[in-house]
């Protein structure tokens, strides 16, 4: 026998509001599939950037480090060594023997001064903007090698023609020509690599064999123009270590192992200043090189990084987040005006207005690598607003729902980007739309019933 479906029941079961209302509800999550796809193109995009980042920063200058001043010092220890033998006929002798033995001495400043400028700028390879930096850095220290003299058991000489002051810099490929250097007012020169790549991998050293002084308390001084990106940081090796850092740089991110004492950021940029004492840190202000206990002082340290707060890909990232949210409130609005109007739209003209909103993000994307944001997003809002607002104004058969539409989707796509020019707020702003696409949702099925 063959079963026949109500016709009534047919055109019921068609017309029935929950049944649209799941419809609708399965196109929302299938609209996530473009989404996902524009999301993967903006991760890609982004993936590209940041190994552009890494080249400039091979070529230009990485993230700096600057590990220094150490006074490396090599010195003999002449001890004496007298003992009593007895000879073969059994009359004891005086034996006196002279012994020589080698040691070197690394010693960390009595005070460091460290005063940096950093000029920040944009360079451009591709579509893409690397934020890089040129630092003007001057070094003031202070020595005192007396307590190398007064100890011992022995008599101490300093080979003054070994001495040399040792740096540690992460990439010293980007220091720039023209370095300053005074010690005890006599100008010396930089050589490449630190002399004792065991202490310090990479860096600089000062030869002292020109300069050997009777005195021991020392003054050095040093003017050093560096290259870098991301950040610049420092070593506090002074018993006593002062920084300050300025840039006109709106965004600092203050990182390392101690934040500024006290800083400063407005409209021209930021300043700030450690004051950092040697008792901070976990090594001594001075050791041998030969000693059982071996000591990185590169571990401990303080900075800076130049921080974009909101760049491109992280704004587009963000904004691919809200998709889905968008879409749904665009969607209720025109199931909204079906249950006022009593009219029905087909399940396809919510799909390519679904369609027409996700393309948003990609046109945003396109347009934005080449344009500035702010015109880029007005653009591509705009030319999704306009192609929506024709195509509900002929679906809708209303020029009043159209422009309810257009200023809809205006109003949605202002608050998105007020979203994304929020640094510190945007989860609190989504959060409010998200109560509000609640709460829209709550009074537009307020009367409906279980059909």
């Amino acid at each position: 026998m063959n079963e026949t479906v109500n016709p009534s029941r047919w055109e019921s079961l068609k017309s029935s509001l929950t049944l649209h209302t799941l419809v609708i509800g399965l196109m929302i999550l299938l609209m996530l599939i473009p989404l996902f796809m524009v999301g993967g193109v903006v991760s890609e995009r982004n993936h590209y950037q940041k190994q552009v980042l890494n080249e400039v920063a091979n070529d230009w200058g990485g993230k700096q480090t600057l590990t220094g001043p150490f006074l490396v010092i090599p010195y003999v220890e002449h001890l004496t060594s007298v003992d009593t033998v007895t000879d073969g006929k059994g009359d004891n002798k005086v034996v006196t023997k002279d012994i020589f033995n080698d040691h070197t001495v690394i010693i960390l400043p009595e005070e460091l001064d460290i005063h940096v400028k950093l000029e920040e700028e944009h360079r451009k390879r591709g579509i893409y903007n690397a934020l890089i930096y040129n630092a003007k850095i001057n070094v003031t220290s202070s020595f005192d090698h007396e307590f190398l003299l007064d100890g011992g058991d022995g008599d101490r000489r300093i080979l003054w023609d070994k001495v040399f002051l040792m740096f540690g810099l992460s990439d010293t490929k980007a220091i720039n020509s023209g370095a300053n250097v005074e010690w005890d007012e006599q100008t010396v020169n930089l050589q490449p690599g630190t002399g004792l790549p065991d202490v310090i991998a990479q860096g600089f050293h000062v030869p002292l064999d020109e300069t050997s002084s009777n005195d021991t308390k020392h003054d050095f001084k040093m003017e050093l123009e560096l290259r870098g990106s991301d950040g610049l940081f420092f070593a506090p090796l002074g018993r006593t270590t002062t920084t300050i850092m300025t840039s006109g740089w709106q965004h600092p991110s203050f990182q390392g192992d101690l934040l500024p004492k006290s800083h400063d950021i407005d409209k021209d940029g930021f300043k700030a200043r450690w004051d950092i004492p040697n008792l901070a840190r976990n090594y001594p202000q001075h050791w041998w090189l030969e000693g059982d206990v071996k000591y990185d002082p590169g571990y401990f340290t303080a900075g800076v990084s130049l921080y974009e707060p909101v760049s491109l890909y992280s704004q587009l990232e963000r904004a691919v987040k809200y998709g889905i949210l968008f879409i749904a409130l665009t969607f209720l609005t025109f199931f909204a005006f079906e249950i006022a109007s009593g009219a029905r739209m087909h399940i396809l003209q919510y799909g390519l207005i679904g369609f027409a909103l996700a393309l948003f993000y990609l046109i945003l994307l396109s347009l934005a690598e080449h344009l500035p944001f702010i015109q880029s997003y007005i653009a591509a809002a705009a030319a999704v607003i306009v192609m929506i607002w024709i195509y509900a104004w002929a679906v809708l058969r209303s020029f009043w729902k159209g422009l309810f539409i257009l200023l809809m989707l205006c109003g949605l796509y202002y608050l998105l980007f007020m979203i994304l020019q929020l640094e510190d707020y945007a989860l609190l702003a989504g959060t409010g739309l998200l109560i509000f696409a609640t709460l829209m949702m709550m009074f537009v099925t307020r009367n409906s019933r279980l059909s």
